[in-house]
């Protein structure tokens, strides 16, 4: 049956309604990125004018961490403790749960569409909550656990794209949902490393998600972008448009594997492939490179034994590691089937994105505008903390607070035997 336009079943409204007003989430709380390179917390509250404010801030280089899964227990725990404790002395606050990054146990998106009988009257929130529990039930697999269950719109009878239904009539309720999934045990691992650090985990946010909440703008969510969230060990994929998150994906790879090229290629250590990768690193070549001559020293010998090589040699092992990323993102994106919503433009940050040249290579390879994306100012935040490294830290701390969240009002998680605690977080506390 053909959809009935809006302006015979409703009254003439805004293009974009607003939606139902979430009160922020006053703080403190507390998020946490567990990432390969890098371990970060941050505690932060709203003010009484809502905007964020960072108390406090740690962060540690990444231990017991490889391709954003938990691979020792116990050095990864010390980092983390190491981190929050940082934190918690800045804040003067001490931290019982946090939001955590879903980077780890190959996380994958799909999208459901799903139906609920609703008998003539009107909707409830109850039909809301029993609609994503419909499609948590059909994404459930073996050995996976959903971590969102996201509406992408709602319909009424034949009505459809129905930001939020609740109040109307209708025979059947519709829903498209976005559900994000990861492996059990993973999870079972790391929810097994925040309860050694004497922490809860409030909740999990998929790492690109969280990234795009922090460096997007509304026109970009609206028009359709795709975010390319580039750490250390993993590229994180993201596809937004007219507000929603579409897709999400997660490629092992990352700025690591480079520096590994580097020190591989070049005989040297890995401490200064990094510092080779950082000062004179660049994913475009140009006429001099085969002119500048570095020196490197070479591992495992004296101090004097240093080999001299042009800058062109560089370049060589890192476009090739940088190219192939770009096309398994390419190919991740054709897989996904959404077309023009992942093809308008590209947005890249995390802490591998701020190579030189990259930008451009990006742009080469994807066909698309390309920038490079930083959280937004927030309030306490240190200037080390501000650039694309610390944007999933950002984006995790704006979703703490309640942005981002669709219907934010509404509570659509399904109901557990303990009532107030959310299923994921009764699942991985049960499983312990």
């Amino acid at each position: 049956m053909t959809d009935l336009p809006r302006r015979l079943t409703t009254p003439p409204m805004d293009p974009d309604p607003p939606q139902r007003a979430r009160p922020r989430a006053g703080g403190p709380f507390g998020v946490l990125d567990i990432g390969t390179t890098k371990i970060a917390c941050l505690i932060g509250r709203t003010e009484s004018d809502g905007t964020l404010r960072v108390l406090g801030f740690g962060w540690q280089k990444g231990r017991g961490v490889r391709a954003g899964s938990i691979v020792d227990l116990e050095e990864a725990e010390r980092a983390i403790r190491a981190a929050v404790g940082q934190a918690e002395d800045m804040a003067d606050f001490r931290l019982r749960a946090v939001t955590v990054n879903l980077s780890c146990g190959q996380p994958e998106s799909r999208l459901f569409n799903v139906q609920w009988p609703v008998g003539g009257r009107a909707v409830a929130e109850a039909d809301l909550r029993r609609v994503v529990s419909e499609g948590r039930a059909r994404a459930s697999a073996d050995g996976r656990e959903t971590i969102h269950a996201l509406p992408l719109g709602f319909g009424v009878d034949e009505v459809t794209n129905i930001g939020d239904p609740r109040g109307q009539h209708c025979e059947t309720l519709s829903a498209r949902l976005h559900v994000i999934d990861a492996s059990a045990t993973a999870l079972r691992t790391l929810g097994a490393c925040i309860t050694r650090c004497d922490l809860d985990i409030a909740e999990l946010v998929s790492a690109p998600m969280a990234a795009g909440l922090a460096t997007l703008v509304d026109d970009e969510r609206q028009l359709g972008t795709t975010l390319l969230d580039m750490g250390g060990g993993t590229t994180g994929i993201a596809v937004l448009c007219e507000g929603h998150v579409l897709h999400t994906s997660q490629i092992p790879i990352g700025g690591q594997h480079v520096t590994m090229d580097i020190a591989k290629g070049l005989s040297t250590t890995i401490t200064h492939a990094e510092r080779l990768k950082t000062l004179y690193g660049n994913a475009q070549s140009s006429p001099d490179d085969e002119r500048e001559m570095l020196a490197v020293p070479l591992v495992g010998e004296d101090d004097s034994a240093i080999a001299h090589i042009p800058r062109a040699m560089l370049m060589n092992i890192i476009r090739p590691r940088l190219e192939e990323t770009f096309e398994m993102v390419r190919e991740r994106l054709e897989a996904s089937g959404l077309g023009r919503a992942a093809e308008n433009r590209v947005v890249l940050t995390g802490g591998a994105s701020q190579l030189a040249g990259l930008r451009e290579l990006a742009a080469q390879i994807l066909g698309q505008p390309v920038r490079l994306g930083r959280p937004g100012n927030l309030r306490g935040m240190p200037d080390a903390a501000s650039g694309p490294a610390f944007a999933t830290a950002a984006g995790l701390l704006a979703w703490a607070a309640g942005e981002g969240r669709v219907l934010a009002d509404a509570d659509l998680e399904p109901e557990t035997p303990e009532g107030g605690l959310r299923r994921l977080m009764f699942w991985l506390r049960r499983a312990w």
